[in-house]
C-alpha cells in the first residue's frame, strides 16, 4: 500500500487568506486541483488538462476535511494516491501537509475519466489501472468523513425548491471566460469560491455567538462535501441559495445550492460543518443556550444536498 506520491509543493500567499487570517477555502480547492494535475501525470496522463488532451479527469464530487490552519507564509506540500477505481471513475486522495507532516486538509476527490470537451465518461485503459494499483492508498482516520456522509445522493436542489423553502440568495453573478478551464468549463475551485464569497450574506454580518462572546468572533469550515452536477460555461449565470440546517452548541450544518437562475436547474450543491471561533485564541466557541436557540430558529429542517 503506497503512502502516496508528492504531487504539489508551495506555500500560502497573504492574498490567498481571508478576514480570519488563514487560507481561504477557495484557495484550498485551487491547490487541490493543481495536485490533481500532478496525480493525473503520475497515473500516466501527463497531458490530461492540456488543450490537446485525448482524455481528462472531471471532478464529480469532493469530500474535504480542514484539519489544521494554514496561515500566511506556511510551507505546504501535497501527497496523492488512489483509494479505489471503477470502470470509468476513481476516488482519489490528496493530503495537504504542513512542513512538519501535520495534515492541513484532505480531499477525497471522485473523478470521471472522460472526453475533454463533451465530458463523456469512458473506461480506464489497462495501463492506468496497473499504475493505480501501484498508487493505492488508504484513507487515514483524519481524512475520513466525520459529520458528513458519503452515501449516494438524489439531490433536491432547484430554483423552484429553493423558493419554496425560502432559501436566502447569498451570491449572484456570471461566469467569465477567465473563470473557465482549458475545455471551457467553470473551474472546479470557483464553486467553493462563490460559497466563500456568499458567507457574509449568509450570516447577515453576525455569526452565531457574536455579541455575547468577549473576544472577536470569526468562523471556519471543518468539513465539506461538494457535488458537481453540470458545468457552467462562459456567459452562464450562477446563483447561490443557502440556509443553515441545524446543529449543536459547537457545530453548525450549512447547505448551499449553486443554481442556474435562467433555467432553475442545479449546477451543484454543498454541505458544510462550520464553527464560530475566537480570532485571538483560535479556539472554537461554544454557544449559550440562548444563542443556540436563535441559530436553530433560522434553520431549514431536513435541508440537504
Amino acid at each position: 500500500m503506497s503512502e502516496g506520491v508528492e504531487v504539489w509543493r508551495g506555500s500560502v500567499a497573504t492574498w490567498e487568506c481571508d478576514a480570519m487570517g488563514h487560507l481561504n477555502v477557495g484557495f484550498y480547492v485551487a491547490k487541490s486541483m493543481e495536485g490533481l494535475v500532478g496525480l493525473a501525470a503520475e497515473l500516466g496522463m501527463p497531458h490530461a488538462f492540456a488543450p490537446h488532451a485525448g482524455a481528462t479527469l472531471i471532478v464529480r464530487e469532493q469530500h474535504i476535511r480542514f484539519i489544521k490552519e494554514a496561515r500566511p507564509g506556511a510551507p505546504l506540500h501535497m501527497m496523492g494516491g488512489v483509494v479505489e477505481i471503477g470502470d470509468d471513475t476513481a476516488r482519489l486522495l490528496l493530503l495537504l501537509l504542513h512542513q512538519n507532516g501535520d495534515v492541513a486538509a484532505s480531499f477525497q476527490t471522485v473523478v470521471a475519466h472522460a472526453t475533454p470537451r463533451d465530458g463523456c465518461a469512458f473506461s480506464w485503459p489497462e495501463r492506468i489501472r496497473r499504475r493505480a494499483a501501484e498508487l493505492a492508498i488508504t484513507v487515514p482516520d483524519k481524512a475520513a468523513p466525520r459529520s458528513i456522509g458519503l452515501a449516494p445522493v438524489e439531490s433536491q436542489a432547484s430554483l423552484a425548491r429553493a423558493n419554496e423553502l425560502g432559501l436566502k440568495r447569498t451570491a449572484l453573478g456570471a461566469v467569465r471566460a477567465s473563470d473557465c478551464d482549458t475545455f471551457g468549463r467553470m473551474r472546479t475551485e470557483l464553486m467553493m469560491a462563490r460559497i466563500s464569497d456568499g458567507i457574509p450574506h449568509f450570516f447577515g454580518g453576525r455569526r452565531p455567538g457574536e455579541g455575547e462572546h468577549q473576544g472577536k468572533v470569526g468562523g471556519a469550515a471543518l468539513e465539506y462535501r461538494l457535488l458537481h452536477f453540470d458545468w457552467p460555461r462562459a456567459g452562464d449565470r450562477v446563483e447561490l441559495r443557502s440556509a443553515p440546517a441545524g446543529g449543536d452548541a459547537r457545530f453548525r450544518r450549512l447547505v448551499h445550492w449553486l443554481l442556474d437562475p435562467d433555467t432553475g436547474r442545479a449546477w451543484g450543491s454543498a454541505e458544510a460543518i462550520a464553527v464560530s471561533f475566537d480570532l485571538e485564541t483560535r479556539k472554537i466557541i461554544t454557544l449559550s443556550e440562548e444563542a443556540l436557540a436563535a441559530a436553530n430558529a433560522e434553520a431549514a429542517p431536513g435541508l440537504s444536498l
